[in-house]
């Protein structure tokens, strides 16, 4: 009897559970894709070092999976709240005619039961599909050979999602047990009868509160952004907090200001439903500040989220494309045992050992760095204080690293990359790092000499060259001067390093020559610290003096790093949306239950059933806009602190992270708000008592 009250309840209620099953739907299928890269990455081919990023991914995906389950399950209970809600007059029947509260709850437990299911199956079958495109995601992000992929599903993740919704259904059952405990039948007749106090605030007070929440609020922009140099941890709390107050105040004036500005427009204020509508509008914002803060404050955080990790991948995957030219860096600093070298230089060290990797090189360039004594405050001459404090992040005090011209154009010619010409007495910057590229423009613009190596040099170029003399991933290169052959002392050097390229691009044999080169390297760079150890040799060990760089090594690092920020980003960013769409999503949803009188009223006197719908609409759209409007304001400066705080991480070109974001926003935020507007419109023409 109870299981066939159920499955009659379920098939005439169905479309009350469109945002419940929405919900359960997508946070199923996001638990499940999320949770199955693991095994998705089984499946292609990558490299040793790459596979371990992914183990570490997993891992740390499966911490932050509690996190999203908690998030999930408030939801769900927040939800089947609303649903109860709906239903109140569907329980008070039930007990006049006489139903226990345990059999009313044996209705829910089964419903919550069969529901749970159903969501379950769809939800896992829905992740499986998307989890065959992460494959395709992630072989991307690791630039890998999908070969050996085949159709697979991640066993694991499967039992870990049933578990964890398993617990979740348990908790939405028990609550309902509970709520159906305090059921009290006065209450349930009557509970469509109530309805929230209109509370319209002080129009003018309103405008006040506004402009100064628009203050603050522009003050705190102020301070992360065009102030960003002196930005400290205490400012940043406090821009922090002020821009939650703000937005608090900015939310809690709104229908107010609305209210003014409307009303002082005649024929929009007075023309078909606006007054009525508006008035909703008003009284439900009131009733909704702190929701609405919330849900800003989350969208916010979304943007940003997924706009940067995306960026971020965007960036690392073209600048390792730039930055890192060659397949392999071989650095020197010297080996001395109590001040007396042993070595100087690579061409030396390896002759002494009997061992050349220029060997496995099709092409390669010995280079060596200087310095000698001068510092980048030398460098700026008399306008360092001034950039010292507009620009605090900086050590205007460290040495400045100097190359010939020479060595500098024979990598240029090994990277592909433009060279530079110099007569004897001139000298050239290369930097790549933007804020660091802003200081040194600012004073080759004034074309200064420079004294290096006491000698006068004048400055060629009236800007940096882009680009570094190292292979790395990002735009790190600081700065380094280029200078004639015959200015240096060859004494200043601090550093020699080998760049090269192989003569294959099978990524197998890559990665055996890389493994051949580094396990020589790292034997004769310890050789010594063994022999100290040992007690074969006398006095301190100075440095490490010899480390090796490969390509490999440095994409499979910067990948790894891209990987977890990406896969973070949109799991977290995903899982706050899908939040945000259902909380405001039954926040409405209510509030059209609650509002039903007033609809009935606008019937009673001869409103057309159109007008009823467009008023509907409006206040839908207007519900979902506002907390997405302002949070897409915050976002512009929010994206532009994130891309002073990570220069040289974030792509140049944003606008197709913003435009992957748009489309997520859009599919998740907007399903919420079509459902939700077909759900409420559903609500006010299916009312008790309504007259055709």
């Amino acid at each position: 009897m109870l299981f066939k009250l159920s499955i009659r309840n379920i098939r005439r209620s169905v479309r009350d559970y469109a945002i419940y099953f929405f919900t359960l739907i997508i946070g199923v299928s996001i638990f499940y894709v999320f949770n199955a890269i693991g095994g998705q990455a089984a499946m292609i081919v990558i490299d040793e070092s790459e596979y371990n990023i992914v183990e570490l991914l997993t891992s740390v995906i499966s911490v932050i999976s509690v996190f999203v389950a908690v998030v999930l399950a408030l939801l769900i209970v927040y939800a089947s709240r609303f649903l109860m809600k709906r239903r109140h007059r569907e329980y008070a029947l039930y007990m006049m005619l006489g139903m226990s509260k345990g059999k009313i709850s044996g209705i829910l437990i089964t419903e919550t039961l069969m529901i749970g299911i159903g969501s379950l199956g769809i939800g896992l079958l829905v992740g499986v599909g998307l989890s065959q495109l992460m494959s395709a995601f992630v072989a991307n992000l690791f630039d890998a050979d999908m070969t050996a992929y085949e159709f697979t599903v991640s066993e694991s993740a499967m039992v870990m999602t049933i578990i964890f919704f398993a617990i979740m259904y348990l908790l939405v059952m028990l609550f309902n047990s509970f709520a159906v405990t305090k059921m009290k039948l006065i209450d349930l007749i009557h509970s469509g009868d109530k309805s929230e106090r209109v509370a319209l605030r002080n129009p003018v007070l309103s405008i006040l509160v506004f402009i100064v929440a628009a203050a603050g609020l522009g003050y705190a922009y102020y301070g992360v952004t065009t102030d960003f140099t002196n930005l400290s941890v205490k400012r940043m709390y406090l821009y922090i907090g002020l821009g939650i107050v703000t937005t608090f105040l900015i939310f809690w004036s709104i229908s107010g200001l609305i209210l003014r500005i409307v009303k002082s427009v005649k024929k929009v204020y007075y023309k078909g439903l606006n007054t009525f509508t508006l008035r909703q509008i008003s009284s439900r914002v009131n009733t909704m500040v702190f929701s609405m803060t919330i849900i800003c404050l989350m969208l916010f955080v979304t943007i940003c989220t997924l706009s940067t990790c995306i960026s971020i991948r965007n960036s690392l995957n073209k600048s390792i494309k730039e930055a890192c030219a060659a397949d392999v860096e071989i650095e020197f600093r010297g080996m001395s045992l109590n001040e007396e070298m042993v070595c100087e230089s690579l061409d030396e060290y390896y002759a002494v050992k009997g061992y050349n990797p220029t060997d496995f090189m099709s092409s390669h360039v010995n280079y060596k760095v200087y310095k000698d004594g001068s510092t980048l405050a030398d460098f700026c001459g008399d306008r360092a204080k001034e950039f010292e404090e507009q620009y605090r992040v900086f050590m205007f005090s460290f040495e400045e690293n100097i190359i010939k011209q020479s060595d500098y154009n024979k990598l240029m010619e090994l990277y592909g990359k433009e060279k530079v010409t110099l007569h004897g007495d001139e000298y050239a910057v290369v930097c790549d790092f933007n804020r660091m590229q802003e200081i040194r423009d600012q004073v080759l613009a004034g074309k200064p000499d420079l004294t290096l190596f006491d000698t006068t040099l004048h400055c060629a170029y009236d800007k940096c060259f882009i680009g570094a003399i190292d292979i790395w991933s990002n735009n790190s290169n600081v700065g380094v001067i280029i200078v004639p052959d015959d200015v240096v002392s060859e004494d200043a050097a601090v550093k020699e390093a080998i760049v090269g390229k192989y003569d294959t691009d099978d990524k197998e044999k890559i990665r055996e020559t890389n493994k051949k080169i580094k396990d020589r390297i790292e034997e004769l760079s310890n050789e010594w610290s063994n022999k100290l150890l040992s007690g074969q040799a006398e006095g301190t060990y100075v440095s490490n003096s010899i480390s090796c760089e490969t390509r490999t090594e440095i994409v499979a690092e910067q990948m790894g790093l891209s990987a977890i920020i990406t896969f973070l980003g949109l799991y977290i960013g995903i899982v706050f949306l899908i939040a945000c769409g259902a909380i405001i999503a039954l926040k409405e949803l209510s509030g059209s239950v609650d509002s039903l009188p007033r609809y009935q009223m606008l019937r009673k006197i001869g409103v057309e059933e159109s007008s009823i719908t467009g008023s509907i609409f409006k206040q839908t759209g207007i519900f979902f806009l506002m907390p997405l409007i302002l949070a897409i304001v915050h976002s512009v400066f929010g994206m532009k602190f994130v891309s002073i705080g990570m220069e040289g991480m974030l792509s140049d070109e944003m606008w197709t992270s913003i435009f992957i974001t748009a489309g997520i926003i859009l599919l998740i935020y907007g399903g919420y708000f079509l459902i939700t507007f077909i759900s409420s419109k559903r609500i006010v023409r299916e009312m008790p008592g309504k007259t055709e």
